[in-house]
């Protein structure tokens, strides 16, 4: 007796379902006229080899389990390729292979859809709801989802159109407002940097990162220029004393090698500009050169130093000595260039100052030093010039012969109304001075009394010796150095300390940091302004420091001021 299955009391306890009959999978449709042989088995889809099992019959004991739950595809969703109107047609499935075969449909069923069984109804039952009634929300929410993604990006690509446009339109007022926008005053001077392009700002405020003192500082651009100079002069100087031919191809390779800058034939220029004594330029042929480029045929520019020739001796040498000499003589010959520029723009300051040049030690606090013109090069001497035509004037004077005489008179109009313009290094006509708005009805005398004062005061910062500048600078640090060293008597509790305990003391609460002999000398100025307060005692090999601690400190402090104030007018 052949043993129940579990599932066969399940199937007979459930009510209402009957057996239903097997389905048979339809034969595919294939592309290719060939048909099968009545007799042989349908291949499946995937090309299996397999036997197909034959279909097993229902028997009482036994019968058919029921339908299994799976997504049926709609029938009107699935079209034939074949007769995309017919929707009872089979979907022939497509071929990954096949690149021709159209794409598969994209199915988008609800939910509930999804979750239902596909069982067959029962006789007696109210008709079902075709399965595509829950397919056309989802198909009209994702055409409405496309429209809605292609207005998004529309709009987008609207709106990058107009940040473009409108990036141009920036970039062009930026444009215009560089090109038309005013010169620098007079006091500035005109802009540094080839073709008016503005210079890095290591270049334009080189003049005041310079440590040390105030001096007379060159430019940056004259400072390069000089040290080109000194780099050039050793150059030509070893191959000179080795009685070699000195090129310019020689000494550029040189330079550039030591300075790691370009160096040109305007360099050279500049420097026969500034010290027009140093070096004899010529055109030479002829000349040994071992490079590949360079013709021995072709002119060379060829340099020499010129040299005091001294009683005795045949053959000068280029020293270090001389070297040094040449160097200080091209800076100071840079230095002269720069007082120019600094008297023309004395002079052109209101009320105008004149400042003796054996007193000047400094520039004026307005005067721009980097800003400074560039000097013009000089006209080095150029190899012999051949019959090719070498400016626009020779090559219209050739052309005379082939024009129409329109043409001539169109050419000799366009140079008249070229011309016509006035040259920009003509002199503008004087402006009347108009005071700003600002000083509008302000006595004329109390300015004038302003300027004469403020003129006075510029004039003795320019003439003021480094001695001089080093003793106002201790004079501003007095008042905080008087309250440090009361203090350093109150805590001490003695009427005196010697001068080494007072200054170690006082660098230790001071905040900047100096030395005990920049110390002891401002201890001593201390003592020199003031001898009512602080007083110096010599006894034997020490020197004691004596305090007044019931004078007031704020009265002290007021007049250190004030004698700093004095002292830095005049």
């Amino acid at each position: 007796m052949a043993q129940p299955r579990l599932t066969d009391f399940f199937a007979r306890r459930r009510p209402g379902l009957r057996a239903a009959p097997p389905r048979v999978k339809p034969a595919w449709r294939t592309p290719s006229p060939a048909k099968p042989a009545p007799g042989a088995p349908a291949r499946t889809p995937g090309g299996s080899r397999k036997r197909a099992r034959p279909p097993a019959e229902p028997t009482r004991d036994h019968p058919a389990l029921p339908a299994r739950r799976r997504l049926r595809l709609p029938a009107d969703t699935v079209s034939d390729p074949a007769d995309p109107a017919d929707p009872t047609a089979p979907a022939v499935p497509a071929d990954p292979a096949d690149p021709t075969a159209p794409a598969a449909p994209t199915v988008c069923a609800a939910p509930a859809d999804l979750a239902a069984p596909t069982v067959p109804a029962a006789p007696g039952s109210p008709e079902q709801a075709p399965p595509s009634a829950g397919l056309q929300p989802c198909l009209a929410a994702q055409e409405k989802a496309s429209k809605v993604t292609f207005s998004e990006l529309k709009s987008c690509l609207q709106r990058a159109r107009e940040l473009g446009a409108r990036a141009q339109e920036l970039r062009a007022s930026a444009q215009r407002k560089d090109a038309g926008e005013l010169s620098v005053p007079e006091d500035q001077g005109p802009p540094a940097g080839p073709r008016g392009q503005k210079a890095p700002a290591y270049q334009r405020f080189h003049a005041l990162a310079q440590p040390g003192p105030p001096s007379l500082v060159l430019p940056y651009k004259y400072q390069v220029l000089a040290e080109m100079f000194r780099s050039m002069d050793t150059i030509v100087g070893m191959l000179y004393n080795r009685s070699e031919t000195v090129t310019f191809a020689k000494v550029k390779q040189g330079v550039q090698d030591m300075m790691r800058k370009r160096f040109e034939e305007r360099n050279v220029g500049q420097i026969r500009t500034v010290y027009p004594t140093s070096y004899r330029f010529r055109q030479e042929r002829n000349v040994p050169t071992f490079k590949d480029g360079v013709k021995r045929s072709d002119y060379q520019l060829t340099i020499e130093p010129l040299l005091d020739e001294e009683a005795g001796s045949t053959a000068p040498q280029l020293t270090a000595s001389c070297l040094l000499q040449r160097r200080q003589v091209f800076r100071q010959n840079l230095v002269e260039r720069v007082r120019e520029h600094h008297r023309a723009f004395l002079a052109s300051l209101n009320p105008p100052m004149v400042v003796p040049e054996d007193q000047l030690t400094r520039w004026h606090p307005r005067f721009n030093v980097d800003e400074v013109p560039d000097i013009e090069p000089a006209e080095l001497p150029q190899p012999p010039t051949t019959e090719k035509p070498a400016t626009a004037r020779e090559v219209l004077a050739r052309a005379r012969s082939f024009m129409s005489p329109r043409m001539e008179k169109a050419l000799s109009d366009l140079a008249l109304r070229t011309a016509q313009p006035s040259s920009p290094g003509s002199p503008s006509p004087a402006l009347p001075a108009t005071p700003p708005a600002a000083l509008r009805g302000v006595s004329q005398d109390l300015l004038e009394r302003i300027r004469c004062k403020e003129k006075q005061k510029q004039l003795a910062q320019m003439t003021r010796r480094p001695e001089q500048e080093k003793r106002l600078q201790r004079l501003e640090r007095l008042p905080e150095l008087a309250r440090v060293l009361r203090g350093v008597f109150v805590s001490a509790r003695k009427p005196a300390l010697t001068m080494e305990v007072a200054c170690s003391r006082m660098l230790g609460s001071y905040p900047a940091a100096m030395s005990p002999g920049e110390m002891e000398k401002h201890v001593r100025l201390l003592s020199e302004l003031l001898p009512d307060w602080l007083s110096l005692h010599h006894i034997r090999t020490d020197t004691y420091v004596k305090l007044d601690k019931a004078a007031d400190l704020a009265g002290v402090i007021t007049r250190l001021a004030c004698l700093a104030r004095a002292e830095a007018a005049l």
